[in-house]
């Protein structure tokens, strides 16, 4: 897209290009997503910016009207496969509030200045202010949805003092703390989700989407995929709850995530966008950003369905489906090496691995007892076959499927395991590695799919149809 055919879409107020970049006004200071409901500024007066850190490093504070920085990510980071698509995974996922900028360099091979030089020239922006604009939405969201102390909002949020996190909210919302958690909507229902907001009750999210979302589809997957002990599936079709442990940087958690109620609404028009309610249950409130991210990866919430229906729509044996199915996710993984362990042993043995091996909760919730075991104890427990070699790949680091890996690597350190079979090699790209345009082994599939055939072979799965 060029400056004029943005800001043809802040004009329109199109919601599609929310979270795809951000307009800056200079007549007020403040930028805002694409869809927001102000009046549309003058051309001349208008600055286009691919991140919202971008906007904060010019001055720019948030919009408190349209709330940008609540928008859902770009889906260019999913798609890209590049250091600057891998760093931007790696930052969303916490890397850099965790190990600095030196940390992210390492596992990305390059230098600290190598990775601040291409973020900067391509996004406006360099990591550590990347990482900035992420503690600053995260530390709004706490301090609108909790009744948490402000100091302890400050360190769970990612900043290494109350003076830097004071410093970070002035400069991008125009407010201290105080006056920010004063600002929350005061609604019967945002100041009960606020009272409940406690450690022990959990902390309420909506995590953000764009375009239609066919939710029902991917709780069905979870539910037939779910391993007891670390995840459940509860309710009815339409009203259920999707419940799992986390293994955390810093701890562990709970979270639960809710399934929309369809909506009954006459209009033909694909909604612009919506939510999944959920709520998280944190042993250490740092690791909030990386929770949030690892939902967002596993419920592919930061696609983007107009892309993927556009381009699939256009193959006449998949132009019924995505007509049926308009905005289909390919759901990934809350924990990527737990997903690789299922994807070779199968969901029977996975439970057994819990069982045996998993780490006990301290307060079991329910059917949830135990996080899903480390590959580090499974290397030492079940040394031998495929499942041996990829715990040891795992646990010595020979292979990575974090936010941040290189997806051609990861494969090549797959396929090099004693039996590993082709499909499962493809599975765990396609689902651990968010992987979006992979195309079963062997297998010829149109070129007209890329760069969506994960996208392709997801709707003929939940279509019934046959898969190459």
């Amino acid at each position: 897209m060029d400056d004029e055919t943005r800001y043809e879409a802040v004009r329109s107020r199109d919601a599609r290009f929310d979270g795809e970049f951000f307009f800056a006004v200079e007549t007020t200071g403040i930028y805002c997503r694409p869809s927001c409901p102000a009046v549309t500024p003058k051309r001349r007066n208008v600055r286009f910016y691919a991140t919202a850190a971008a906007a904060q490093g010019e001055g720019f504070r948030a919009c408190r009207r349209c709330r940008p920085d609540a928008v859902p990510g770009s889906a260019e980071w999913n798609v890209r496969a590049d250091v600057v698509g891998r760093a931007m995974r790696m930052i969303g996922d916490g890397v850099v509030d965790r190990e600095g900028v030196a940390g992210l360099a390492v596992r990305l091979g390059y230098s600290a200045r190598q990775v601040q030089r291409q973020l900067t020239a391509e996004l406006g922006a360099g990591p550590v202010a990347l990482a900035r604009a992420q503690r600053a939405h995260t530390a709004r969201v706490l301090l609108q949805t909790t009744e948490l102390p402000i100091t302890e909002i400050a360190f769970a949020a990612g900043f290494e003092s109350v003076r830097q996190f004071n410093d970070t909210i002035r400069t991008v919302y125009a407010s201290t703390p105080s006056e920010l958690r004063a600002a929350a909507p005061r609604g019967r229902g945002a100041a009960s989700r606020r009272a409940a907001a406690t450690p022990s009750a959990g902390i309420p999210l909506r995590l953000a989407h764009r375009g239609p979302y066919q939710a029902a589809a991917v709780f069905d997957l979870l539910a037939a995929e779910t391993v007891p002990g670390v995840e459940e599936v509860a309710g009815a079709p339409g009203d259920r709850t999707y419940r799992r442990t986390l293994r955390l940087p810093y701890g562990t958690g709970i979270v639960a995530v809710s399934e929309p109620r369809p909506t009954k609404s006459r209009s033909t028009e694909p909604r612009p966008g919506g939510w999944l309610d959920a709520r998280l249950h944190l042993t250490d409130l740092r690791d909030l950003t990386t929770a949030v991210q690892r939902l967002r990866r596993l419920f592919d919430l930061d696609a983007d369905p107009y892309a993927v229906d556009e381009r699939l729509a256009a193959d006449p044996r998949l132009a019924p489906l995505v007509a049926a199915r308009p905005g289909l996710r390919s759901p990934g993984a809350a924990d990527p090496e737990e997903l690789a362990v299922r994807a070779v042993v199968g969901r029977d043995e996975a439970e057994r691995l819990v069982r045996a091996y998993g780490k006990a909760l301290d307060a079991p919730c329910g059917t949830l007892t135990h996080v899903f075991p480390e590959p580090a104890a499974l290397a030492e427990a079940e040394p031998d076959g495929t499942l041996g070699a990829l715990a040891a790949a795992l646990a010595d680091g020979r292979l990575r499927l974090d936010a941040g890996a290189d997806r051609d690597d990861a494969k090549e350190a797959l396929l090099a395991l004693p039996d590993m079979d082709p499909r499962t090699v493809a599975a765990i790209r396609t689902r651990a590695l968010g992987d979006p345009d992979v195309a079963p082994p062997g297998e010829s599939v149109p070129d007209t799919w890329r760069p969506w055939r994960s996208y392709a072979l997801r709707h003929l799965r939940t279509g019934g149809q046959h898969v190459p």
